[in-house]
């Protein structure tokens, strides 16, 4: 298993606890993003910086992903590609997205898009609260003890 992070929209708190993880697990993890990112000093974690443009990132990640391995990321047509090619896709917030459930995610967010493009205000998501991290963090346990 490899973790492969969207990184240029993942809260800080969630880097941590993936930082840790990797750690714990040994697992090799990649943060790929449009600018320059530090890392912990570690021989299971490293950044990817990829050229600035609409996902650049997403667009890396789907050509490495491997079935098996997890993706997180908040971004649901990513998540989608990752799921058709046997991935796992965990959002920041400690939602696992599932063949069950994408379609629904890109469905909703298709829907969201068109209101804001017609003018409705829909705001942006709550703040990262204590128990998406929990949720996260608990998810990403489960992912790591299954081998994902």
């Amino acid at each position: 298993m490899h973790i492969w992070v969207d990184a240029d929209a993942c809260p800080v708190v969630i880097k941590e606890i993936l930082f840790r993880a990797a750690e714990r697990a040994q697992v090799h993890m990649t943060l790929v993003a449009n600018k320059a990112l530090r890392t912990p000093p570690s021989r299971f974690i490293r950044s990817m910086q990829v050229s600035a443009g609409f996902d650049v990132a997403d667009d890396r990640i789907a050509a490495q992903v491997q079935a098996g391995d997890l993706v997180v990321t908040a971004d649901i047509p990513l998540a989608a590609k990752v799921i058709e090619r046997g991935g796992h896709a965990l959002s920041p917030r400690g939602e696992l997205f599932t063949t069950d459930n994408i379609r629904e995610r890109l469905t909703m967010r298709d829907f969201m898009s068109q209101l804001r493009d017609s003018g409705v205000q829909t705001g942006g998501p709550a703040a990262l609260s204590q128990a998406d991290r929990q949720a996260f963090a608990s998810h990403l346990d489960r992912l790591l003890a299954q081998g994902a």
